[in-house]
């Protein structure tokens, strides 16, 4: 029995409390982003304004100003993330070690810095007064529109995940499961138990895996463009082992993590098996040069 009540009234006063932390953490976002916004600020408003998405979209009731405001978030979370994406992509290419007698990695290198800078400048204007007026009066819309009562967040997570057997491995199929995942992962941290904790952990597991598939997939993409394909390119190759060598394991992350959810969840008693470390970074570039 938890303190001042029953578990269930426990688990209502956690889950608005932890509501109220995701609309606290929103607006102080929109107050860093609309100064001169730091690399970390502009990723916690992208993971924060998902969360608050997947909270609104699933506990308040639908109306002309929550559709406005999913809209919105919308809008600012893709102009933020294409700046997030350039900081990962600039900070794997720096660090790629690979012969480069073309000059490819140099030039891709020296472009994204130029367009990292560019949209660096940009974003600060997108947080103008008139926005971000309207902005925060449609979060205080929406956060007084949000009811907790009588659900149970985890129960949510788990009908919005993905079944294993529908799990498709490529391109498309993973990345929208990594979609899925996050929604789900949203609404179990809402609830407060080792069972939530579980599910939290083992889709933040997958989620990593997709993410560092589909950040150096993306990167592939910019360079197939300006460099041609893999026989063009000694660049494009290397970025194309790296591609297939994480696609690989994250597909095998999003299997494994919706495994381990579905067993604990079906058979208690059970101990989910320990997953293996996933190989560091390093060995997938040493795959692409071999």
């Amino acid at each position: 029995m938890r303190p001042n009540g029953s578990d269930n009234s426990y688990l209502q006063v956690s889950s608005r409390h932890r509501t109220r932390l995701v609309f606290d953490r929103i607006r102080r976002h929109i107050s860093r982003l609309a100064k001169e916004p730091k690399s970390s600020d502009v990723h916690r408003f992208r993971t924060n304004s998902r969360r608050l998405e997947a909270l609104v979209g699933e506990f308040s009731s639908e109306s002309r100003s929550k559709h406005k405001l999913i809209k919105q978030l919308s809008k600012l979370r893709k102009q933020a993330g294409k700046l997030r994406d350039l900081d990962v992509q600039v900070a794997f290419l720096e660090d790629l070690k690979i012969p480069d007698r073309q000059n490819h990695r140099a030039q891709l290198l020296d472009s994204l810095i130029s367009e990292r800078s560019r949209r660096s400048r940009k974003l600060p204007k997108s947080f103008d007064p008139v926005t971000v007026r309207k902005l925060r009066k449609r979060l205080r819309l929406a956060s007084s529109a949000i009811v907790l009562d009588g659900i149970d967040p985890l129960s949510r997570a788990l009908q919005r995940l993905p079944k294993a057997d529908t799990i498709q491995l490529n391109e498309k199929s993973l990345h929208a499961f990594r979609i899925a995942a996050k929604s789900a992962r949203y609404l179990a941290e809402l609830a407060e138990s080792a069972a939530a904790s579980f599910f939290v952990a083992e889709l933040k597991k997958a989620q990593d895996a997709i993410g560092e598939w589909h950040d150096i997939l993306k990167l592939r993409e910019e360079a197939e463009e300006r460099f041609g394909r893999v026989h063009d390119s000694t660049l494009v190759a290397a970025l194309n082992n790296i591609v297939n060598a994480r696609f690989r394991r994250a597909g095998n992350a999003a299997l494994e993590a919706v495994g381990n959810i579905s067993r604990r969840h079906t058979a208690p008693a059970s101990t989910p098996t320990p997953r293996k470390e996933s190989a560091a970074s390093a060995q997938d570039v040493r795959g692409a040069v071999a």
